[in-house]
C-alpha cells in the first residue's frame, strides 16, 4: 500500500476504534452494538479493492482484538475483518465512484451478517459459546439494522476521503504545470501553430493574386 492509503487507513481505523469502544459500546443498545469499525473497512475497501480491504481489514481486526475492553482471543477479529475486506474489495466500482445506494446497502446487510457468522463460528472452534446464550438470531438482525442505519452518515464520507488522497491534489497540480510548460514550448518553438498559420496565409495570398488575375483578364476582355 502507498503511503498516503496506510496514513489515511491508519487515522481512520483508530478513530472509529475510540468512537465505537467509548460512544457506541457504552449505549447499551439491545442486542449487538454498532460496528463503525466494520462501515470504515467497507468504505476503504470499496475504493482500495480487493487486496487494499484485506490489509485494511485485517489491520482495523487487529487492533480491535489488542484493544481494551477485548475479552476473546487475539486474531479472532481480524481473520474475520480480513475476510470481509476482501469480499467487500471484489465489488468495487470500476472509477471508484458508486451509482446509486443500492449496492452500498447491499454489501452493508451482507458484511454485517457475515461478519457476526464468521466471529460466532470461529469462536465456536475455538470454544467461546457466548453467541448461543445471546442468541444469534437476534445479534443478526440488531447487527443489520445498527450497520444498516448508520452507513448512509459513515460509507460515503470514508470513500470520500479515500478518493480525495487517491487522486493527490500536489502530484495534479504538478503535473499540470508540466502540461503548461509542455504546451508553452510548442507555442514559443513556432512548431504547430505558427508553421499553421503561415501555411493558412500563403494560401490566402495565393487566392487573392489569382482572383486579382481573373479580374484583370475579364476587364481586358470587355475592352
Amino acid at each position: 500500500m502507498r503511503f498516503n492509503r496506510m496514513l489515511l487507513s491508519t487515522t481512520l481505523v483508530i478513530v472509529a476504534m475510540v468512537i465505537q469502544v467509548s460512544v457506541l459500546a457504552r449505549l447499551h443498545l439491545p442486542g449487538a452494538v454498532p460496528d463503525l469499525l466494520l462501515l470504515t473497512v467497507l468504505g476503504l475497501a470499496l475504493v482500495y479493492g480487493h487486496v487494499g480491504g484485506a490489509l485494511v481489514g485485517f489491520g482495523a481486526g487487529l487492533l480491535a482484538d489488542l484493544a481494551p475492553p477485548a475479552d476473546h482471543a487475539a486474531g479472532r477479529y481480524a481473520l474475520v475483518l480480513c475476510v470481509v475486506g476482501y469480499l467487500a474489495g471484489l465489488v468495487k466500482p470500476e472509477n471508484g465512484r458508486l451509482k446509486s445506494a443500492t449496492g452500498p446497502m447491499v454489501v452493508v446487510v451482507a458484511a454485517a451478517v457475515g461478519t457476526t457468522l464468521l466471529y460466532a463460528g470461529v469462536g465456536a472452534l475455538v470454544g467461546d459459546t457466548a453467541a448461543r446464550h445471546v442468541g444469534l438470531s437476534s445479534l443478526l438482525f440488531t447487527a443489520a439494522l445498527y450497520d444498516l442505519l448508520l452507513a448512509p452518515f459513515v460509507v460515503p464520507g470514508i470513500m470520500f476521503l479515500a478518493r480525495r488522497a487517491e487522486n493527490d491534489p500536489l502530484a495534479e497540480a504538478n503535473s499540470s504545470s508540466k502540461k503548461a510548460d509542455i504546451s508553452s514550448g510548442w507555442l514559443a518553438s513556432g512548431t504547430g501553430l505558427r508553421i499553421g498559420s503561415q501555411r493558412g496565409g500563403l494560401k490566402m495570398r495565393a487566392v487573392r493574386s489569382k482572383a486579382a488575375r481573373a479580374g484583370r483578364i475579364k476587364g481586358v476582355k470587355r475592352l
